[in-house]
């Protein structure tokens, strides 16, 4: 690492971060850092959340284990698609655990959008029977543009569909979207029946609330907030649940705390990554986020760094 990296800090910026972090990669290192975190090897803890006025907060999240630690700063102003700026702006850093040496700094929403499409991944992994031919998203925001890019990479076969909050965003985000996916359409009535249902909404209310199927796999990411919901409390008494990171989910997974889900049906990532799975049961998969998996984001970054 001494001999790859420069002593200076190297900053990569949003491109630059994204051609480090492959996608099958990203899968197996978060699956490491799953077992690792399980096992208290990789320190996590919950984040900080700071107000910063108008709604914004930032948002503070470090993650250590042996070889590196990583603190990702991100701020969120909700008022800045009217002033015409991101949403998210953020940066990792990313530093030596036995000396404390930072060794670059990585685009924050990058690290972020790729690492939570892969944790989707690594779920449909180890819940699906066999590979999905259908999948359903649902939201048409950067989240969506994620795990439509990450289908591409592991499941170029499967036939993505997509519902946004109206037919025409539906229709927009596919036209613009339509190079990152071949198979990328608009979900309509007579759409077949799907194997995976990702929602990717900031909805306040349940955005899927489908009796569970057997084989069927929902995973949810978009409610991050006490506040939010996007899955229903007819899916979710009905089915197999997962999460991430459980204990986070128990403060921020609003869906959840709105069911009144009994906690002691919930098995963690790295659980499940142990554990036999009957595929063809219906399950729910919620995804919370933790700095965990920027670790193993940087890790990922990392090793493509040292090969250049």
């Amino acid at each position: 690492m001494h001999d790859s990296l420069s002593a200076d800090i190297v900053v990569h910026d949003r491109r630059q971060t994204a051609a480090l972090l492959d996608y099958a990669e990203l899968v197996d290192a978060v699956a490491a850092a799953a077992a690792e975190r399980e096992a208290g090897a990789i320190l996590s803890p919950e984040r900080l959340v700071i107000p910063l006025g108008g709604g914004a907060v930032m948002l503070s999240m470090p993650a250590a284990a042996a070889d590196i630690a990583i603190h990702k700063l991100v701020n969120v102003h909700p008022d800045n698609a009217g002033r015409g700026l991101p949403t998210i702006h953020g940066a990792v850093t990313v530093c030596e655990a036995a000396t404390g040496r930072i060794i670059c700094v990585l685009d924050g929403p990058e690290v972020t959008g790729r690492r939570t499409a892969a944790v989707t991944l690594l779920a449909m992994r180890h819940l699906l029977p066999r590979a999905p031919q259908h999948v359903l998203v649902v939201g048409t925001g950067s989240q969506a543009r994620y795990h439509v890019q990450a289908m591409q990479a592991l499941h170029p076969q499967a036939r993505v569909w997509v519902r946004g909050r109206t037919a025409q965003a539906a229709l927009r985000f596919c036209e613009e979207n339509r190079m990152l996916h071949a198979q990328l359409a608009p979900c309509a009535d007579g759409a077949p029946a799907m194997d995976v249902v990702v929602t990717l909404t900031t909805s306040t209310e349940p955005v899927y609330d489908e009796a569970p199927r057997a084989g069927r796999l929902v995973i949810g990411v978009g409610a991050f907030k006490p506040s939010m919901a996007e899955l229903g409390a007819r899916l979710l008494a009905g089915s197999d649940i997962y999460a991430d990171d459980p204990a986070g989910a128990r403060h921020e997974a609003g869906d959840l705390l709105r069911a009144g889900v009994d906690w002691s049906r919930m098995a963690s990532l790295g659980a499940l990554l142990r554990a036999s799975v009957d595929g063809a049961r219906p399950a729910v998969f919620k995804s919370v986020g933790t700095a965990a998996w920027d670790l193993a984001a940087a890790r990922v970054a990392l090793r493509s760094l040292a090969v250049r």
